[in-house]
């Protein structure tokens, strides 16, 4: 298995910084706004971004965390339980503009997950993606209304987000899995 750094911690701090001035863009009362982290290093992105909006502009800004498990399209063909987690939106959607948080960007495929799992627990009056990794291969017509980094990859690749949270470290890789491999 092969490995190449393409963000380091400094990187993604930046780009947390860039991604609080982004969201608040547009508005003059946050009111409306709310970030909602998808699981699992979607969540520590979107609080990291949360804090960097509050260290900034001096914001409190709701937060929540969507689990998609039950709503993923392929739920039903996996072989083995699937693991589920937390969801926890503990304010109104109604007419809030939210922004989705996750790690990469693939086929798109969950992000369109989320979109149906949130309008199970309400109708915002928006909603927009925020990713740190596209990496292309879309299945579906979705895109990143915010994006930390634009970067193809080759199909035998994965990008992997590291957070401190989960992993001990704040980084980004692009990894070449061999067939076979249960990487």
């Amino acid at each position: 298995m092969k490995k190449a750094k393409i963000m380091t911690a400094e990187d993604l701090d930046r780009t947390y910084l860039r991604f609080a001035h982004q969201f608040l863009e547009g508005y003059d009362d946050f009111e409306r706004l709310a970030i909602i982290g998808m699981q699992t290093r979607g969540v520590h992105i979107g609080k990291r971004i949360v804090s960097e909006i509050d260290k900034e502009f001096g914001a409190k800004i709701d937060f929540g965390v969507l689990d998609v498990t039950f709503y993923r399209d392929d739920y039903r063909s996996k072989l083995k339980m699937p693991e589920v987690q937390v969801t926890e939106i503990p304010f109104d959607l109604y007419d809030r503009d939210i922004v989705l948080v996750d790690d990469v960007l693939y086929t798109g495929r969950t992000v369109r997950s989320a979109m149906d799992a949130l309008m199970a627990y309400g109708r915002p009056r928006s909603i927009k993606f925020c990713c740190m990794v596209d990496r292309g291969h879309r299945e579906l017509p979705i895109s990143a209304d915010y994006m930390g980094i634009y970067l193809p990859t080759y199909e035998n690749e994965e990008v992997r987000v590291k957070v401190n949270e989960i992993d001990e470290e704040d980084a980004v890789y692009v990894v070449e899995v061999e067939e076979g491999s249960d990487e």
